[in-house]
């Protein structure tokens, strides 16, 4: 390995919907021959390895190393306030350790920090180590472009020093950006009171260490956000970091995958089957579990349908009775998917999600129609986009008692199958996001910038 090639650090959030994306530009950059030292946790990067099987899908210029996350093996991690406060006590101390003990070898030392645009607390730690260093906000720009207005939304008493939203308000950052209701903001909808505020200052600060970044990068693209990326001119586009946009394969998930679910679609008549998925977070109660899976049933569609074991709070069996024979011959049900690969294939109709940034990238860079079903955080926001500004998608209305309906359900998948006008728009999106990776599309120009100013 070249001593000359610029050696940088990469740290992401220790979440799956951070470290894939994070680990797709680390794989960007030592493609561009950068020597790339990846940070996990260690619960983490066990659980990527564990999800790889031996396979390596890391460029040789990629070294994974880890650093402890402050909480025990068995404790659950879903609970993202609880997490964050431990990961705070720990991983700021632990990291320079690390980069003390790398800056001290022979031809290791760090030319760049890259942090997650939510470890800013990383980003202080270079400024302080005089390391340039550089972010990258995982989510849309304008869900970044609404995390730099909170000063504003104070003054403006939309939200309290808390974060905590006044009243009920619907505001638009600028024309032709997504309407955000104030009960919706991304910190406002984790947890309870004292989380929301504990994520809230959180976000203060990552807001302050990103502002004086070298750079500031997005997974996403100047067509698809216009607006937002106008808001903050600093903001510069990557995305969307696709492992397939390097004909690569991606890595970064915590589950294995169920590779035989492509075989599966292989038989499939094209643009047919359902994709069902909620990313790794979401959970339902019994009920609504066995409305979703009865509204697949009722659509009489082909589908695939990602059902991780945790995602019911009923850990027994919670399918409708008889639910799993009657719909042996068009439904699967799996694990986990290579979700990537199922999205290009060209059996699927269209993608009933929980609107992750990740999965809206995915889905829109492959021209898939969207049904939306978010569970928390920027989720809602992504929801917006994709039925009020990009218009793929639609999204479900919940009946008095809160629960989405097998009917609701039935409804809308037959309202975006029934209209091309939605594959139609798809397609057009997935044409403008594609072409910003490539050769003198705006994030490759980013790229570019970004490697020879770390070999200035």
């Amino acid at each position: 390995m070249s001593s000359t090639a610029p050696h940088v650090l990469v740290i992401p959030s220790p979440a799956q919907g951070h470290v894939i994306p994070l680990l797709e530009f680390s794989q960007c950059l030592a493609k561009l021959g950068c020597r790339v030292t990846f940070v996990n946790s260690e619960y983490d990067l066990n659980r990527v390895m564990k999800s790889l099987e031996g396979k390596n899908y890391m460029d040789e210029k990629i070294h994974l190393v880890s650093i402890p996350d402050g909480m025990e093996p068995w404790e659950d991690r879903s609970d993202f306030g609880k997490l964050t406060k431990r990961f705070l006590l720990v991983m700021p101390g632990k990291l320079k350790e690390l980069m003390e003990e790398m800056n001290e070898r022979e031809g290791e030392k760090i030319d760049c920090v890259i942090a997650d645009g939510i470890m800013g607390w990383a980003l202080d730690l270079a400024a302080k180590m005089k390391i340039r260093r550089a972010a990258l906000w995982t989510s849309s720009a304008a869900s970044l472009a609404l995390a730099f207005s909170i000063p504003k939304l104070i003054d403006d008493g939309i939200i309290n020093s808390n974060g905590t939203p006044i009243k009920k308000h619907v505001i638009q950052l600028a024309p032709n950006m997504p309407a955000m209701n104030s009960e919706q903001f991304f910190w406002a909808c984790v947890g309870d009171l004292p989380t929301q505020k504990l994520i809230f200052d959180f976000m203060v600060d990552n807001v302050k260490a990103m502002k004086v970044a070298d750079f500031l990068f997005c997974n996403s693209t100047y067509d698809l956000e216009a607006a937002s990326f106008t808001m903050l001119p600093e903001l510069l586009p990557v995305g969307p970091l696709l492992a397939s946009n390097r004909l690569g394969n991606s890595a970064g998930y915590y589950r294995q995958e169920d590779s035989n679910c492509l075989k599966w679609l292989d038989q499939q008549p094209p643009n047919s089957v359902i994709y069902i998925a909620f990313g790794s977070f979401t959970v339902f109660d019994k009920i609504q579990f066995q409305e979703l899976a009865l509204g697949l049933e009722l659509c009489n569609r082909p589908f695939l349908w990602v059902v991780r074991p945790n995602i019911t709070r009923d850990k027994k069996d919670a399918y409708p009775e008889g639910f799993q024979d009657r719909v042996a011959t068009r439904g699967r049900m799996i694990g986990w998917a290579p979700q990537q690969k199922v999205l290009s294939h060209p059996s699927i109709a269209c993608f009933l999600s929980h609107c992750g940034w990740n999965s809206t990238m995915e889905g829109l860079s492959n021209g898939v129609p969207f049904l939306c079903w978010p569970y928390l955080s920027d989720q809602l926001l992504n929801q917006s986009y994709i039925c009020e500004i990009w218009k793929v998608g639609l999204n479900f209305d919940k009946d008095k008692s809160g629960i989405i309906t097998r009917e609701e359900i039935k409804n809308k998948v037959d309202q975006v199958l029934g209209d091309e006008n939605f594959k139609g728009r798809a397609m057009e999106l997935k044409g403008k996001a594609l072409s910003s990776v490539r050769e003198g599309g705006s994030s490759y120009k980013t790229f570019q910038n970004f490697i020879e100013w770390l070999k200035s």
